[in-house]
């Protein structure tokens, strides 16, 4: 409920401030007087965008500041998905500042104005002859139904499985369309894939296939100079291995004279040998090199495929083509998992879609069921509001759409005649009979579930003594359950007040600005004799503003 409200430079108003309680709150002034003015500067707290021609003091910032205790609304997990800092007793502010900016603020911090009317619609709702849209809309209309059908477990389950729903729905989107463009792609990667896996890759292989080429390659050439190189080695008269075996005979001789001899010896014998080893390995490369034209046409082949390749997935070598083999396995077989990766997702959403059916079975039965109960209430309360023949249809049928509050379509129809033409609501009701369907909407609503503060804006306006006498005792009995505020013209309404609050104008300094004071009893008296009399108030209207206030 709201408590007090502050208000400081804003439009005719310098500073104000006023404390409220429970119950049913009246305020009353002149016509012009300054109550849209207030109800602007509330509206500012519940995230209206400012104006910055609303200051009274262009060169001063407007302060206007609300205070509510929020302990009976059930609003901590709002805070917490707004990420606001709770408190039982929420103050809201918001500044307007005269380079023109706005701040808004609550329990001192910082918030943007679509997080505050997130908040402001459960807090105060302010109600008037010309803002009955809500009324005609049919997420409010479902809203009233559900309220009276006690669905709000169903509801709340129905929506957690409708968000699962839309994601695996988002999830298979995904899918498909990953499969669709991998579809284009699987052709081309196969092609490349299998060119890949047929060419057998090796790391290292054309290290290993360039040489063997060169040596292919240029085999005349080779086989000439080994030949020379066996020449040197094995001549009968010049060759190295016959010279060295010479040597070794002769050190061979010496070696039993003395110890150097010796030595000697023994590092020819050693040379020997290993000439002797390099003269084997030279004869053999000799034997084994033959000109081998299918080889060298083979390798030739061979190099230019790796190399082609390599050129064609701009890889630097044959580790990095085996690295872009192996991916486009991975692409190849992604592609080929998503067929059951796309059915393990239908089948997930086929269960889900049974599950919301399910739920939203039962909630359209608990709608079918009250409805009848709805009619006749919302009859009942119009009748005594001055519309005796007011008559309501309303039907739900279930259709095949998941909407965010079930599967039904609603249809909500009125006649204002006996015998008339039911119509749309909006199309059927006038303003003034929309006002007092909405009051006793809201009427019904506050035995069902907490409201937040409502604020009647002159819904009363064209309404006859007893019709508004009947209006008071409902905003009256709303005031047992809730906080009620009612700005009025009518007497017969002001006196039904738990408190009373007069909007003046005066002129301090040749300067007019609006206030808002509580009347206390005999203030009262005053204010409503007035209303029902005039100015010059007479005997009988003091009497009557006693009688209404007793």
């Amino acid at each position: 409920m709201l408590t007090s409200l502050s208000i400081k430079n804003y439009a005719l108003i310098d500073s104000l401030h006023v404390d409220f309680n429970d119950g049913l709150s009246i305020i009353t002034g002149e016509t012009g007087a300054g109550k849209s003015i207030l109800l602007g500067g509330l509206s500012l707290i519940l995230g209206k965008r400012a104006d910055l021609g609303s200051l009274r003091d262009a060169s001063k910032k407007c302060i206007i500041e609300a205070v509510f205790n929020i302990s009976n609304y059930n609003l901590k997990d709002l805070f917490e998905s707004e990420d606001f800092d709770y408190e039982v007793q929420t103050i809201i502010r918001r500044e307007i500042l005269p380079s023109g900016k706005s701040r808004a603020f609550v329990n001192d911090s910082p918030v943007n104005l679509s997080s505050l009317q997130v908040l402001g619609e459960r807090l105060i709702d302010i109600h008037s002859q010309h803002q009955t849209v809500q009324l005609t809309s049919n997420d409010f209309q479902f809203h009233v139904i559900d309220a009276l059908a006690h669905n709000t477990d169903n509801l709340k389950k129905y929506k957690a499985e409708l968000k699962s729903f839309k994601r695996l729905q988002k999830e298979l989107k995904e899918l498909l369309n990953l499969q669709a463009e991998a579809l284009k792609e699987q052709d081309y990667n196969t092609f490349l894939l299998n060119e890949l896996v047929e060419a057998n890759l090796i790391e290292d292989e054309v290290e290993s296939l360039e040489a063997e080429y060169e040596t292919l390659n240029n085999v005349e050439s080779i086989q000439e100079n080994l030949a020379e190189a066996y020449h040197l080695l094995s001549d009968e008269h010049l060759g190295v291995v016959t010279s060295l075996t010479a040597l070794k005979q002769v050190f061979q001789k010496l070696s039993g004279f003395s110890s150097a001899y010796q030595d000697l010896f023994e590092r020819a014998e050693s040379s020997l040998i290993e000439m002797d080893d390099f003269h084997s390995e030279v004869q053999g490369l000799q034997e084994n090199l033959d000109a081998d034209p299918n080889r060298l046409e083979f390798v030739d082949s061979r190099l230019k495929l790796l190399h082609n390749l390599m050129q064609k997935h701009i890889a630097e070598n044959v580790a990095e083509l085996i690295t872009i083999k192996n991916r486009l396995e991975e692409k190849v077989t992604v592609t080929a998992n998503l067929d059951s990766n796309i059915q393990q997702k239908q089948d997930s959403i086929s269960a889900k879609e049974k599950s919301l059916d399910s739920i939203s079975k039962r909630i359209h039965k608990k709608r079918v069921e009250v409805i009848p109960k709805l009619i006749a209430q919302l009859e009942a309360i119009l009748m005594d509001l001055g519309m005796p023949n007011a008559q309501f249809k309303i039907g739900v049928l279930r259709g095949d759409t998941f909407y965010s509050n079930g599967k039904d379509e609603l249809s909500f129809m009125f006649s204002a005649n006996r015998g008339g033409h039911f119509n749309e609501l909006k199309k059927a009701a006038s303003g003034g009979e929309l006002s007092r369907i909405m009051l006793a909407i809201k009427s019904i609503l506050g035995s069902y579930i907490q409201l937040p503060t409502i604020m009647f804006d002159e819904i009363d306006t064209g309404v006859s003594g007893e019709i508004s006498n009947k209006m008071g005792d409902i905003m009256l009995q709303m005031s047992k359950s809730m906080q009620v505020f009612s700005i009025t013209h009518l007497p017969q309404i002001a006196a039904k007040g738990h408190a009373h609050f007069k909007v003046y104008k005066e002129d301090v300094n040749d300067i007019t600005q609006t206030n808002l004071i509580p009347l206390n009893y005999d203030e009262r008296i005053v204010e409503i004799a007035q209303m029902l009399g005039g100015k010059e108030m007479s005997t009988s209207a003091i009497a009557h503003a006693k009688e209404l206030l007793n």
